[in-house]
């Protein structure tokens, strides 16, 4: 494939490559599992809690929507924020939102309150604790060459997130109730700041021959100006939609299949364990290969899945299947992606540029999951999203692979 990366090789530490600090790349995994975790469990919720309330799925589908487009718009916010201040002092400002975010949801009264504990603020809390703040960290710690596949391994641990709340949120509803599994839940945001302490204080960007340094008006005006970076942030959008859709829905369209919901459960624990795979895959692969050929062959993949799934019959083997498929596909894509954007731009401003590609992503987030249940709760079917997301993909494919795989002139500290 074109555009190899300058300094890959290897796909492990080793020899030709600088020694990996790993203390610190635990640090942002376990929260990376944290901050991702709760939040892919939401869509084992929707059921019980509106059994109890007495809404309809627009309300819950508005309130996962509100909480992508809350994720996305904080995003830029707090990655300048860990940028200007440091990565530790934003995570707690995570983990305050989230409990919070979560008590809300869980005693809310009235579907405002829905969107404001489980839509805006847990919304925020993942956009001060995700992936582009904890990227943002873990790249100004390794060595350029490295990067790709790191972030693989933190996207790896958010999926190792959601593999495990899966069942642990499962279980916690069968035990206690929707709404105590959800306190339940927001105690265990605390572990959060313990988490970050490895991740105390800013490291200093050192200038290289040619660089110089950008401020933050001066680094948004170059990237929105940049052609590929605008055509990532436009196939981003595809990403969010589709699996933000599959998220909050998946559960739910499980059982109007007429299955069991113990398959609702295997279902999204498969995509977040193979998730883990293909993010892991995704990142060395990102080392070794060109990346935007590469996100190019993930949409079609996407695409060419869920059209499979789409017209098998329904059974307990399709979803498996597709679950491993969808899995392997899931957050694939957000190596890479975070890499360009280093590559393009270099590490000072990566916080804040990351968080605008993710913007893109979470207005797709906002739209997939607002529609599925708009669209359910109009024709009964969540098929017409589904098949809206095959086309996206398909666009995705598209924008990506002209995408250059190389630094914007001038260059700025990386």
């Amino acid at each position: 494939m074109r555009g190899q990366s300058a300094g890959s090789g290897n796909l492990v530490s080793g020899t030709g490559h600088a020694a990996l600090p790993w203390a610190i790349i635990l640090a942002g995994c376990t929260v990376a599992l944290l901050t991702f975790g709760p939040r892919s469990a939401m869509g084992f919720f929707q059921i019980p809690l509106l059994t109890d309330r007495g809404w309809d799925r627009t309300t819950f589908g508005l309130a996962m929507a509100i909480q992508n487009i809350a994720w996305g718009l904080g995003q830029p916010f707090f990655g300048a924020m860990a940028d200007r201040f440091g990565t530790a002092r934003v995570l707690v400002a995570s983990a305050l939102l989230y409990a919070a975010g979560l008590v809300v949801m869980a005693y809310s009264p009235a579907p405002f309150w829905l969107h404001i504990g489980g839509g805006v603020l847990v919304g925020l809390a993942v956009a001060a604790g995700s992936f582009g703040v904890v990227m943002a960290a873990l790249a100004r710690r390794v060595p350029p060459e490295r990067r790709s596949f790191v972030f693989g391994l933190a996207t790896a641990a958010g999926s190792f997130g959601m593999f495990a709340f899966a069942p642990i949120s499962q279980a916690m509803i069968d035990a206690l109730g929707w709404s105590d599994a959800l306190i339940g839940l927001a105690i265990l945001m605390a572990l959060i700041p313990l988490a970050a302490i490895p991740l105390r204080g800013q490291p200093r960007h050192q200038l290289k021959p040619g660089e110089t340094e950008q401020s933050v008006a001066e680094a948004l005006t170059q990237a929105l100006r940049h052609r590929s970076f605008v055509l990532l942030f436009c196939g981003f959008f595809v990403c969010g939609f589709q699996v933000a859709f599959i998220t909050a829905h998946f559960p739910a369209y499980i059982a109007d299949l007429g299955l069991s919901p113990r398959w609702a459960v295997i279902a999204i624990s498969l995509i977040g364990f193979f998730n883990i795979i293909g993010s892991i895959a995704s990142g060395a692969i990102g080392e070794r290969h060109s990346k935007p050929i590469f996100l190019a062959l993930i949409y079609l993949a996407r695409s060419l899945a869920i059209t499979i799934f789409l017209l098998a019959p329904p059974s307990p083997a399709s979803v498996v299947i597709f679950s491993v498929v969808i899995g392997l596909l899931w957050l694939s894509t957000v190596p890479p992606t975070n890499a360009l954007v280093a590559i393009m731009f270099g590490t000072r401003h990566l916080g804040l540029l990351g968080g605008i590609v993710f913007l893109s992503h979470q207005v797709g987030s906002f739209l997939g999951v607002w529609l599925g249940g708009y669209l359910y709760d109009k024709t009964g079917s969540y098929d017409e999203v589904w098949w809206l997301g095959v086309g996206l993909g398909l666009f995705a494919a598209i924008v990506h692979w002209p995408i250059r795989e190389q630094a914007a002139e001038p260059r700025f500290a990386s």
